[in-house]
């Protein structure tokens, strides 16, 4: 997940965004998008990317002009594009609009977006790339699992924010003021080569959130779960939130990585799996390591044994998927050719400013 997005400054008559079927009717702050006005004002408007990547915050444009800041074709089908819908990460009033928002839910509407400093009170390596980064805030923040927040660049880094998820299941952090993110070193990433550089300890960051409508839905079936590198992050929240909440679906959960060194939770997934209610396995898949190597278990990548593990109980599967775009695209083509419904596959992809450039 990556967010940067410079405001238009120029003075404007006040303009209203109205969202159907709440029936609510928003002003619209300079510059921001149809997406960040209904966010900011409490409203659960379906979203993950935020940058134009996913399509998961598509509306329909009722009344009224957007200023449309990315192309939406290669997202929306024909279909949609001939029915006015839009992007709403990526969508600015021209005047007053109305858009009509299918999807809208409860799964995290009752909690308040939150805005507050905070201190970076401990670093912690998990492997040559991925540290777990704990913060204390000035303000508790409350989320579900599976969201995520956004934090802004320190002020020498320059403007801009970047997007991580919530580490840890929210059971005993609700109110609380500590928070944890696992944040992988991007190749010349601005805030990740400052954040990987040295030990960061006590430096000021400032935040806000939760944002995001990755979480688990209610329902017997069985869950496929799906992740890569640091998408580990919200599916290890999820899964122990549901673990504490009695969660009694069985789970094959794939962790897919380069090589041994990549991977990291062993601990924890070996807890969720010991604790867990009904079945639950983890599978690592390594598809760069050394073929001389000690490892003995599965190689290539995720997709390559979906099909195996679960067998003829695939098409029964709910499916959450955090990780790489790539890695998540495949998987998706995979489940809906072995007839997974689209309504059951649930993602979040994790973009850096290498998909957004």
């Amino acid at each position: 997940m990556f967010g940067l997005f410079k405001k238009d400054k120029t003075p404007q008559a006040p303009r209203h965004i109205s969202i159907q079927p709440l029936g609510e009717t928003l002003e619209h702050k300079n510059g921001d998008t149809i997406l960040t006005t209904a966010l900011e004002a409490g409203i659960n408007f379906p979203h993950n990317c935020r940058v134009g990547g996913c399509a998961t915050c598509k509306c329909k444009l009722v009344e009224g002009e957007v200023q449309e800041l990315t192309d939406k074709s290669y997202l929306l089908s024909a279909e949609e594009m001939a029915n006015n819908y839009i992007l709403g990460c990526q969508s600015v009033p021209k005047g007053d609009v109305v858009v009509e928002v299918d999807g809208l839910e409860a799964g995290a509407s009752s909690i308040s977006m939150v805005k507050t400093s905070a201190t970076i009170s401990s670093v912690r390596n998990l492997t040559h790339d991925i540290i777990e980064l704990n913060l204390s805030l000035a303000d508790g923040m409350d989320y579900v699992a599976g969201q995520y927040a956004d934090i802004e660049l320190p002020a020498e880094l320059g403007e801009g924010t970047r997007s991580y998820s919530f580490a840890q299941s929210p059971q005993l952090r609700r109110g609380d003021k500590q928070l944890s993110f696992h944040v992988r070193k991007v190749p010349n990433g601005e805030f990740t080569e400052w954040l990987h550089a040295s030990d960061r300890s006590g430096a000021a960051l400032n935040l806000s959130g939760p944002y995001g409508d990755f979480h688990l839905r209610p329902g017997n079936a069985p869950i496929l779960a799906v992740a890569g590198g640091s998408g580990m992050a919200p599916l290890k929240a999820l899964l122990e939130h549901a673990r504490e909440e009695g969660v009694t679906r069985d789970v094959v959960y794939l962790f897919g990585a380069r090589t041994q060194a990549d991977l990291y939770c062993l601990e924890e997934m070996e807890a969720l799996t010991k604790g867990w209610l009904a079945h639950f396995q983890f599978v690592p898949v390594l598809n760069q390591e050394d073929e001389g190597s000690n490892w003995a278990g599965r190689r290539g990548l995720v997709t390559d044994h979906i099909q195996e593990l679960v067998g003829g109980r695939l098409s029964e599967q709910h499916v959450y998927m955090c990780g790489p775009p790539p890695m998540i695209d495949a998987a998706e083509a995979v489940l809906k050719d072995a007839g997974v419904d689209g309504s059951n596959i649930h993602y979040d992809k994790f973009l850096d400013s290498s998909h957004t450039a």
